[in-house]
């Protein structure tokens, strides 16, 4: 349970964190580190509203959307106590509970029936794709490394060997990039775009309205927060997790806001290119581990 309370405070600042550092270093006094939970409150007091072509999908996807990740959550080890839910096998779940999240986001944009919303849907799935054996090839090296089939022990690194932190900081850049492909943000994607040609997740959303966009929010605030908790996991050892764990999760928040900064978008066509780079980093990774482990 306290798993769950601190990811759900670290959820509640880490988007406001970006926000508020993207703020400073354009030089703008911008809003305060809880304007986007405002925000979302705002909205989960709002009504929805419904296009005259969407269907059932839409009105189910938004809450599927949420509750997967919030599952996945659930499986994530936080500054060394232990998830709610843990099992040999559990990261093959947690990988699924993402893709499903993103599967639902994907059909409702297509059931909404408009085609700028199916432009951002292909976009998506095109990406996810791409990034998702990334995922899959990291958590295998890990498991190999470690030797365990659980989440909740498998981003364990420090301590484990002398070269663990070395690992530990490629696997950190993986998952960060990993967070920025899943969250649409520079550089795939602008949350703050409004060229619906050259938008992705924002375009995927624009029927979505009320209860249902506060959701859709909530979700992302969520991933920030697993993903910004196995980093930690993957650097900090076990006794000195309680005390760094929201050291990370704030310095994880200011680099993304600083990268947003100083780091422009890409051009649509460059985006497969980077996205490849990543999955082949965690697949060099994978290999190294492999070599590793016969040798030593």
């Amino acid at each position: 349970m306290v798993a769950l309370i601190l990811i759900i405070i670290t959820s509640l600042i880490t988007s406001g964190l970006i926000v508020r550092m993207k703020s400073i270093f354009s030089g703008r006094k911008g809003p305060g580190i809880f304007q986007p939970i405002k925000n979302t409150w705002v909205l989960l007091r709002k009504g929805i509203v419904y296009s005259l072509t969407s269907g059932s999908i839409t009105r189910l996807a938004p809450a599927v959307i949420a509750a997967s990740v919030l599952i996945a959550a659930l499986m994530v080890p936080v500054a060394g106590f232990q998830p709610l839910i843990s099992f040999n096998g559990d990261f093959v779940l947690f990988a699924y509970l993402f893709a499903l999240s993103r599967f639902m986001m994907i059909i409702a944009a297509f059931d909404s029936g408009s085609s700028f919303e199916g432009m951002g849907a292909s976009r998506e799935a095109l990406y996810g794709m791409l990034i998702e054996p990334a995922l899959f090839v990291l958590i295998a090296g890990l498991v190999i490394f470690t030797g365990n089939y659980s989440i909740s022990s498998i981003f364990t690194l420090p301590g484990k060997e002398n070269y663990a932190i070395i690992f530990g900081l490629i696997i950190s850049y993986i998952i960060g990039n990993i967070t920025l492909i899943e969250n649409s943000r520079v550089p795939v994607d602008d949350p703050k775009t409004h060229l619906e040609l050259t938008m992705i997740h924002e375009v995927m959303v624009l029927d979505t309205s009320g209860f249902n966009l506060a959701l859709i929010q909530i979700t992302a605030y969520l991933k920030f927060a697993v993903f910004g908790s196995l980093i930690s996991s993957t650097l900090i050892p076990v006794f000195l997790r309680l005390i760094l764990f929201f050291a990370v999760q704030v310095l994880f928040g200011a680099a993304i806001g600083f990268i947003e900064s100083f780091r422009s978008r890409f051009k649509m066509n460059r985006n497969q290119q980077y996205i490849l780079t990543v999955t082949l980093i965690s697949m060099l990774l994978f290999v190294v581990i492999l070599f590793t482990k016969n040798i030593f």
